[in-house]
């Protein structure tokens, strides 16, 4: 068989794989803090330990793959809001996050205080300080750039904020939180806080658009070249192979 039909069909699997990606960008380019996905390319290496590779092995690799994805931790628009609760985080940093499945980061900073005077995030989760949850006092909030809480001039806590080094694996865990490997998390040195505004998303509608189409009009030429070899195939089951 063709080692083409090979190629193609992987290449099929990629695009589609990746159209899933640019769809869940396009979705929340209005989502608060939110940060865009990009698809990452590479090729099997079915014979990279050495050993020989059989037809199908060496005719994948003669095509890319979706190795992954990677979080675009570009910044995003900062937009004013006057709500004294809402923070633009301006750098890489992320705020911390105490979930039920443990310990998250995210950039949405519009936050609430709880019934219990808690300081929490819109999805009800408790947001970290230095010391744990933060527990607010009665009054207005004043939020410093460094994080600092205070109401009525005393002191409520001050929100953690933390960063990682460049090419760490942080993951998209839903509900514009993140996840990072354990112990990588690093004190930031870019990192300031907006009282009264809030961060867009970083994806660009019109770049993603452009992706779509692209990965839409790639995917179709691949599903064409599939018909084409499958009528190959079946005109060579039909008509060739009785002949031999």
């Amino acid at each position: 068989m063709d080692s083409g039909y090979y190629a193609l069909g992987t290449a099929l699997i990629a695009r589609t794989q990746a159209l899933d990606t640019i769809a869940n960008n396009l979705a929340n380019e209005s989502t608060t803090g939110y940060r865009a996905v990009r698809n990452l390319f590479s090729s099997v290496l079915n014979t990279a330990a050495g050993a020989p590779g059989s037809d199908v092995n060496q005719a994948i690799n003669n095509y890319g793959v979706l190795g992954g994805t990677m979080v675009d931790r570009s910044q995003g628009a900062v937009q004013k809001t006057g709500n004294g609760l809402d923070v633009a985080i301006q750098g890489s940093g992320f705020l911390v996050v105490q979930t039920p499945n443990g310990r998250m980061y995210t950039r949405n900073g519009a936050l609430q205080v709880s019934s219990k005077g808690q300081l929490i995030t819109a999805a009800g989760d408790p947001v970290l300080g230095d010391k744990g949850p933060i527990m607010m006092l009665p009054g207005p909030a004043f939020i410093s750039a460094d994080g600092t809480i205070s109401s009525n001039g005393a002191v409520t806590g001050k929100l953690k904020l933390v960063d990682f080094p460049p090419g760490t694996k942080i993951n998209s865990a839903g509900a514009n939180y993140y996840t990072a490997p354990i112990k990588s998390e690093t004190v930031p040195t870019n990192t300031s806080l907006q009282q009264g505004a809030l961060e867009s998303s970083n994806v660009n509608a019109v770049t993603v658009m452009v992706e779509l189409i692209n990965a839409q009009r790639t995917a179709e030429m691949m599903q064409r070249g599939l018909s084409m070899f499958n009528a190959e195939i079946d005109k060579t089951a039909t008509q060739d192979l009785p002949k031999a």
